[in-house]
């Protein structure tokens, strides 16, 4: 909260003498005549608008690397779930005794490929797709491709389900930069 208030201080310091070097320039221009401005009175202003630029640079680089660094976490933690969920997905196909072909047709099926993308995609028929996805949904003991995709999800939720990732893999995803 109290960088909201700073920031919005900076502005409206900012606002204030940006408004008043815009007004004197265009009175300058126009030859609109008013009140001289007393010398003093626009040191203060000239003073409080560098203040007010030195700050605003100094305060945005700050939060421009905080959110950067918050990116970069969060990119980090996204990796991280990508590969301990695609642990899950294989350990759940090692369990339930899936082929590789059928662990394809699952990974497919559980991205939400329909049954002609798949056949498309591996060069198969959509008669040997619909037996394989078949065959995945008895093995896994559900009735269909979302029930298949809430086991995931469910164990998702739970948030114990998730294995850690493999060394290999993790060591791999803390390194990228």
């Amino acid at each position: 909260m109290k960088t909201v208030a700073l920031v919005a201080g900076l502005l409206a310091v900012q606002v204030t003498c940006t408004l008043f070097f815009v007004w004197d320039i265009l009175s300058s221009i126009l030859g609109l005549g008013g009140p001289p401005v007393r010398w003093e009175t626009r040191e203060m202003i000239e003073i409080g608008a560098a203040v007010g630029l030195i700050l605003g640079v100094g305060i945005g680089t700050a939060l421009l690397y905080r959110t950067i660094r918050r990116s970069r976490e969060t990119e980090r933690k996204l990796r991280n779930v990508s590969i301990a969920f695609r642990d899950l997905m294989d350990e759940r196909f090692a369990d339930w005794g899936l082929t590789p072909a059928e662990r394809d047709v699952a990974l497919f099926a559980i991205k939400g490929l329909s049954t002609a993308d798949i056949a498309r995609m591996r060069q198969t028929s959509e008669g040997t797709v619909k037996a394989q996805t078949a065959a995945i949904y008895r093995k896994a003991g559900v009735s269909g491709r979302p029930q298949l995709l809430s086991l995931f999800i469910d164990d998702l939720m739970t948030g114990d389900a998730l294995p850690a990732p493999m060394p290999e893999r993790a060591e791999r995803v803390q390194s990228v930069p």
